[in-house]
């Protein structure tokens, strides 16, 4: 019992360090809506971990220099007319996912575990993981508090962030250039799927309740932590796998704003 409760609090933990970076992270996905980018990202993983085995090196560098890469592309891309960012990112998924393929099926002396680099295994997170997690967070976090201003003027109007001196450019790909290093370092500890979810359930759950965008930000950080405890006491109590159980509890949460939103009109 003992032993099963100190994994349940690593878990929780390293849950938690998520769930708080990606709240308010998710609240800028939403309104630029860019709820595919995440999805694309995971598109990725596989041409990462593959050509991470290929020189040599951990998995969860080839995913992190991938997914970064992935980023940068997009920011330049972006500036080319007649692209659209959903257009773009199909592309680049399914292009470097079909890459992927190929590069693994030339590994003939390496078997990946696909299922475990996308749905994670937080119950199996360590120690040292939870301290990496917590520091890489806390280290994004600082970032994004510096970077919220002028990443808010951006998004609510491009052209008027400019004229005010916003470097809107810049300030886009370092917004993407987060996202990425977030998927990235949280990949290992709750699986690329399950970031994404943490960064657009949360904050889809509570945008109808919430008045201001830094409100916004905070309600998505408390809802992911909310689901990240219901899932994990939902996996324990009824023998439930551990990250779809905080996705579905996160999915809850995002039915009752509507419920409450349709009372509220």
């Amino acid at each position: 019992m003992i032993e099963l409760d100190t994994f349940l609090v690593r878990a929780l933990l390293a849950g938690c360090a998520v769930a708080l970076v990606a709240g308010p992270l998710g609240a800028f996905v939403v309104w630029r809506r860019m709820a595919y980018f995440g999805g694309a990202l995971s598109h990725t993983a596989l041409l990462g971990v593959a050509l991470g085995f290929v020189v040599g090196v951990d998995p969860v560098l080839g995913v992190g220099f991938v997914v970064v890469a992935m980023a940068l592309i997009l920011s330049g891309l972006q500036r080319v007319r007649g692209l659209s960012l959903d257009t773009l990112l199909g592309v680049l998924a399914h292009g470097a996912l079909a890459v992927g393929l190929i590069v693994a099926s030339t590994l003939d002396s390496v078997r990946i575990d696909l299922m475990g680099y996308l749905f994670g295994d937080i119950l199996a997170v360590g120690w040292s993981d939870v301290a990496w997690t917590w520091g890489g967070m806390a280290l994004i976090f600082a970032v994004l508090v510096r970077l919220w201003r002028p990443l808010l003027s951006a998004t609510v109007h491009a052209d008027l962030a400019e004229v005010e001196g916003v470097n809107v450019r810049r300030t886009d790909l370092a917004f993407m250039l987060l996202l990425a290093i977030v998927v990235a370092l949280a990949m290992q500890v709750v699986g690329i799927l399950l970031v994404t979810s943490m960064l657009i359930i949360p904050a889809s759950a509570v945008r109808s309740l919430s008045r201001t965008p830094e409100a916004m930000g905070a309600l998505a950080a408390g809802a992911g932590l909310i689901s990240v405890v219901v899932g994990l006491w939902s996996s324990y109590q009824y023998d439930l796998p551990a990250g779809p159980s905080i996705v579905a509890s996160a999915s809850a949460l995002f039915v009752l704003g509507l419920l409450v939103r349709s009372k509220d009109a």
